[in-house]
């Protein structure tokens, strides 16, 4: 039996519609498990992602809109979905922590914890950031103010809640980091969460009803609802248990950003040994995408949905460009002047500019291409595991696109220096075409985790028996 790979994005507040700068997160998530797909079978791979419905945040959000709850949340939590579809994120589960199976799961996960000796009753007095609905300390602030929502003002809060035992878990996470130096990638930010350890405390883990009536009520006591962090990272288990890929077997991936990396990487595997479960294998954590210079902000007024992107260039050319140039290991800058210029040099005069060349010349000669012409299985195993591919072992699909143009270049280089519109004897044509023709037939398989539609479109025009020339997959823009 294949081992299996289970793979998540985080989940989004329903506070508002997701924008450009959530999309790269999906995306990534996305192209690595289409690339497992491949690679070991669909039936082996399941991509979550979802909605995160609870909360502070949401719940004073609604209330100054005067809008019901549920109403709202199923709205914003549909227009979620639009804008994920719209990017054609192939998601097995559109999960909601108000569904009623999720709900379920994180009731009976704090019972096991609390039943297992790590939760109490206590009195927290502290401080309290809405925007990322965290406990924060003196030390985390910048300037007196949370370092990602500097425009927000920090709560000063003092309650009674039932605290989670964070600290007796010190040495399961510094064991776990030291065993698995790829639990948290890139290494960067393994570095950066294995030296938040020490400094970890006991955490409130719910909010009394009376303050947040917008909650999963615990079963311990009915005047207290979890605190959404604790209830939102459980849904992952929601589905990983349902499906069976929470097992020893499977490959437990989590995508998140820089600012969800603290509860992912520290509190959820502490959170899952004391409920008794196995913890992930990887979280890997991107960092954040920018606009024109600018934080995304819908104070600065400086959101851009999706949709409207794709609408405007088209899915794979907005794909292409942030698995390319996103940021996976720094924050990136996002323009529509910049993703012209990688639309001209990489779509048009790149891989577009192969396609139709190739094409042409095949049409010229009545050339028909099967499978076994690529020297490969177009579709096989032993593609997956090539070179090429190798850097899906962090995830680092910059560099396996970086590997697939480096191809491309080398066909049109071949092209060159073969002249094949100059041959005219047909069995040499045939035989240089026949070569280049199964490179792009190749190139097209390749970029199946990264730009489906447009693989897709290669793969039928280069199977087709004969080859036809078609119009431009990539029309330069002026």
């Amino acid at each position: 039996m294949k081992n299996k790979v289970f793979i998540t994005t985080a989940i989004d507040y329903t506070n508002d519609v997701i924008h450009i700068g959530h999309a790269y997160q999906k995306i990534l998530a996305d192209c690595v498990a289409r690339f497992y797909r491949e690679k070991i079978g669909k039936e082996n791979v399941l991509l979550l992602t979802g909605t995160d419905e609870y909360g502070q945040k949401v719940y004073n959000c609604v209330k100054k809109e005067g809008r019901q709850l549920k109403d709202f949340v199923d709205e914003i939590s549909l227009a979620d979905k639009i804008q994920q579809d719209a990017l054609n994120i192939s998601y097995d589960r559109f999960i909601r922590t108000t569904d009623p199976d999720h709900e379920a799961e994180a009731k009976d996960f704090f019972a096991k914890s609390y039943n297992n000796g790590y939760i109490y009753k206590g009195i927290y007095k502290g401080l309290y950031c809405e925007g990322c609905e965290e406990f924060l300390k003196e030390k985390d602030l910048v300037d007196e103010k949370c370092e990602y929502h500097p425009t927000r003002d920090i709560q000063v809060i003092e309650d009674e809640n039932y605290f989670f035992k964070w600290t007796e878990f010190k040495d399961f996470l510094t064991n776990l980091f030291e065993q698995n130096k790829k639990f948290v990638l890139p290494e960067s930010r393994y570095k950066e969460m294995k030296a938040f350890i020490d400094g970890i405390e006991d955490i409130p883990v719910t909010r009394r009803k009376e303050r947040l009536p917008w909650g999963i009520e615990t079963t311990v006591d009915s005047d207290h609802v979890l605190w959404v962090w604790f209830d939102a990272l459980i849904n992952y288990l929601t589905f990983g248990k349902e499906k069976g890929f929470w097992d020893n077997t499977t490959k437990i991936i989590h995508f998140l950003g820089k600012d969800n990396a603290r509860m992912h990487a520290l509190l959820w595997p502490a959170m899952l040994e004391s409920a008794g479960y196995r913890v992930p294998t990887t979280i890997y954590v991107n960092a954040f995408l920018s606009l024109n210079g600018k934080k995304i902000s819908k104070s600065l007024g400086n959101i851009i949905r999706p949709s409207d992107l794709v609408e405007k260039y088209g899915v794979d050319v907005i794909r292409y460009y942030l698995l390319r140039y996103g940021p996976i290991l720094e924050d990136a800058d996002f323009s529509e002047d910049r993703l012209k210029e990688v639309y001209n040099a990489d779509l048009a005069n790149g891989l577009g500019n192969l396609i139709a060349r190739v094409a042409k010349l095949c049409d010229k000669w009545g050339l028909a291409l099967e499978n076994k012409s690529t020297g490969r299985d177009v579709g096989g195993s032993a593609l997956w595991n090539g070179d090429w591919a190798k850097p899906i072992d962090e995830f680092r699909v910059d560099l396996i696109l970086q590997n697939i143009w480096e191809q491309i270049k080398s066909v049109d280089k071949h092209i060159n220096e073969n002249e094949p519109w100059k041959i005219t004897e047909e069995v040499k044509a045939r035989e240089v075409l026949t070569w280049e023709a199964g490179q792009v037939l190749e190139i097209g398989k390749k970029l199946i985790s990264f730009m489906p539609a447009t693989s897709k479109k290669i793969i039928n025009q280069f199977l087709t028996q004969p080859i036809k020339s078609e119009t431009s997959l990539f029309p330069r823009l002026c």
